[in-house]
Formats: C-alpha cells, sequence, structure tokens
C-alpha cells in the first residue's frame, strides 16, 4: 500500500511513519513537507492513500484534496489531520467530500491504523 504523508512538522512525519511502517510491513510510506511537493509526486497517479495535515505552509490540506478529489476512486483514501478538534472544520471537510478525519492526539496511530486497515467502524468517525 503506497501512503503519502503530507505533513510540515519533520519530527512528527517521522513519528507517524515508523509507527505505522512497523504496525505492517505492507506499507509503503513517502513523507512530504508541503501540500505542493506531493502534488508534483502524484504526476497523474494517486497513492492508495494521502494522509493530509489540514494546516500546512503555502496550500492548506484541504485546499489540496479540492486539487486531487476528482481523481480520487473508490480505492483511494484521503484523510485529513488536524490538532484542532473543531467541529465547523469537521462539518465544512464533510461539505468538500472529505470522510476520513483523525485528530492529532494520542490515539493518532490506533485511529489511523483502523482507516488503513478498513475498520472505520471502530473509530468514532463520520464515515
Amino acid at each position: 500500500m503506497t501512503i503519502f504523508l503530507i505533513e510540515d512538522d519533520e519530527i512528527y512525519a517521522q513519528f507517524v511513519k515508523k509507527a505505522l511502517e512497523s504496525s505492517s510491513p505492507n506499507y509503503n510510506i513517502k513523507t512530504f513537507a508541503s501540500a505542493e511537493d506531493a502534488l508534483k509526486a502524484v504526476n497523474g497517479t494517486l497513492p492508495d492513500v494521502m494522509i493530509v495535515d489540514y494546516k500546512l505552509p503555502g496550500m492548506s490540506g484541504i485546499e489540496l484534496y479540492e486539487q486531487i478529489k476528482s481523481r480520487v476512486k473508490g480505492h483511494n483514501k484521503v484523510i485529513m489531520l488536524s490538532a484542532l478538534d473543531d467541529g465547523n472544520m469537521v462539518l465544512s471537510f464533510i461539505q468538500k467530500g472529505v470522510r476520513d478525519y483523525v485528530i492529532k492526539d494520542e490515539t493518532v496511530i490506533e485511529s489511523l491504523s483502523s482507516l488503513l486497515e478498513g475498520k472505520e467502524d471502530d473509530l468514532y468517525l463520520f464515515n
């Protein structure tokens, strides 16, 4: 499974990458510090999963989603990450078509793993 992790905090990105890779040998995770860098790497073909921080320098995570959403198919998954637990923001994600949202808290790895394994029903998500 090819996963793009778009996160501007390099230490946090490495933490998530290492934790997810240790949970499954099937994860091939590439990290990007900006939405612009990830868009260049997409080069016409989306990865299986994009884990996107909402608040990025330059283009935001939701702006990145807007750029790629016409190419997101049933086998692709876009997971929005945010440190903010804001109901209005989550509602705006839903209205734009984002179906998976994870808060950067102490359960972030567990939440991401559940989504990657297709067990989102185990979480309190809006999926």
